[in-house]
């Protein structure tokens, strides 16, 4: 099981500190979609946040039935689990009146990503710290991209933030970001540091030394001339 809370338990953290030392001037809104899982404690987020003093908006949607039911024995969850999810955020942002859905991932969310588009989906992308929706009228965000999930971990346990597995992640055997997780932390483990010198790489590419065409003009590339 995963347990993703203590990365948005970070994210809630931080911009809240944020705003109340006026770095911040906006309004949050803290949101969680109960999914319809069997066994989720349903009263433990709203009470946390209650208690922090957060506003906040729980909604339950049954999209655990709806996974259930359409994925194929044998297939992943994940990415119409995601889809739901994605999309039950972005219509609750609109109703609230926001400008912006912030989510939690983190440095090794997106190394992750980047690596299952290499090898699954033959393409160069990870998911970026500030995009546009593809219907234009929401930014998303994801302030904790430069962070580390072993620093989101150690400071949710720090301070004991209640942890909320989820039944769904990682319950399958042989998915594929198990498996690239398990790259990775083999090379970390080998290379200690791999991990922050890859992410670096995502800020370096050079398209002149990729093969992409559209990112570069090869078939127009001259040389310059320094006669006078």
């Amino acid at each position: 099981m995963q347990t993703q809370h203590k990365t948005r338990y970070t994210l809630l953290a931080v911009l809240t500190e944020l705003q109340w030392r006026g770095l911040l001037p906006v309004e949050i809104l803290a949101c969680n979609l109960d999914q319809g899982q069997p066994g989720f404690p349903a009263t433990v987020l709203p009470e946390f946040l209650e208690r922090m003093g957060v506003p906040h908006r729980i909604e339950y949607q049954d999209t655990y039935s709806i996974v259930m039911d359409k994925v194929p024995e044998g297939r992943t969850f994940c990415a119409l689990c995601s889809r739901l999810r994605r999309g039950n955020l972005y219509r609750i942002a609109r109703e609230e009146g926001c400008s912006a859905v912030v989510l939690g991932h983190h440095r090794d969310d997106i190394l992750e990503t980047f690596f299952m588009n290499l090898f699954h989906g033959g393409r160069l992308a990870t998911m970026p710290p500030k995009l546009v929706n593809e219907e234009g009228d929401l930014f998303v965000l994801r302030p904790l991209a430069h962070v580390a999930e072993a620093d989101c971990d150690r400071f949710a346990r720090a301070l004991n933030y209640p942890i909320i597995p989820c039944d769904l992640c990682g319950s399958q055997d042989g998915l594929q970001r198990q498996q690239v997780k398990q790259i990775l932390d083999g090379w970390e483990k080998n290379s200690p540091g791999r991990r922050q010198v890859m992410f670096r790489a995502l800020m370096n590419a050079r398209p002149s030394h990729l093969l992409d065409p559209n990112l570069f003009d090869f078939a127009n590339l001259e040389i310059e001339s320094n006669l006078d």
